[in-house]
């Protein structure tokens, strides 16, 4: 019996079929997705942040030096106006309450200017709007009888003399304030002041303004507290709340009526 032997297969001459590695095209696109995925939410979670919670500006003026100069970016928190309360010392920006402001005579600007200082504002790296807000220092809050000034040039609140040497930029030897004034703080609104007492149009001038120099609360962006920019000027902002220590609360029949509105 003979047994017949098989002869080794011959390796195939036929190439192994590789696999097929992804398009190098394919590969860009998820990652140019990828990358967009991220901008998105970055812009969307900025969004958020600077609609609810901090918001950024530059300072254009000097009425509130040396607290802050001119360029200061500044951090300002937005919390304050929804679930809590304002105190004397506190800087706070605000929408201008009608006239304090001249009108605006900038250029009209492009639709790409425009856009492109919108989405840089959405990440908190430009503040297009800086010139159409003021911010100031509380002096007086609803109810407060704020006048300028006693005989050593120091304004009063609630017949209470208030030291605002610590943050104030005067000359020596002169008053809390060049003009006189004699105010209560109508419900709902602030009395508002520069600490550059002598280069701050504030409350004091624009007592003829339909607001009668007073600030609603209503058109409070929120409270300054840091300073972002130069970097040699970074810290947090100080309110010296310690000068309106000893002012007492208003007294009840110092808080104006407001008048009945004719039917």
């Amino acid at each position: 019996m003979t047994t017949e032997k098989t002869a080794p297969a011959e390796p195939s001459s036929a190439p192994v079929a590789a696999a097929k590695a992804p398009p190098r095209k394919r590969g860009w696109l998820v990652f140019l997705r990828d990358v967009l995925v991220i901008i998105l939410i970055a812009v969307l979670v900025s969004f958020l942040v600077k609609t609810f919670l901090v918001r950024s500006f530059y300072i254009p003026s000097g009425s509130m030096e040396d607290t802050l100069l001119i360029k200061d970016r500044i951090l300002v928190d937005e919390i304050t106006p929804r679930f809590g309360d304002y105190e004397r010392g506190d800087i706070v920006v605000f929408r201008d309450p009608g006239g304090w402001l001249p009108p605006s005579t900038a250029p009209a600007r492009s639709p790409i200017l425009e856009a492109g200082d919108w989405l840089l504002s959405l990440v908190g790296l430009s503040a297009p709007d800086s010139d159409d807000h003021l911010i100031k220092r509380i002096i007086g809050l609803p109810g407060d009888h704020v006048v300028c000034c006693n005989g050593i040039g120091q304004l009063t609140v609630n017949d209470v003399p208030v030291d605002e040497s610590d943050y104030l930029k005067l000359s020596p030897g002169d008053p809390a304030s060049a003009v006189a004034f004699d105010v209560v703080v109508p419900p709902h609104s602030l009395w508002v002041m520069g600490d550059n007492r002598n280069q701050s149009k504030d409350s004091r001038f624009n007592t003829d303004q339909p607001g009668k120099g007073f600030v609603p609360v209503d058109n409070l962006v929120g409270r300054a507290f840091l300073i972002t920019w130069p970097f040699n000027r970074f810290g947090t902002l100080d309110f010296h709340h310690e000068v309106f220590a000893g002012v007492p609360a208003p007294s009840a029949s110092a808080v104006p009526t407001p008048a009945a509105t004719a039917p």
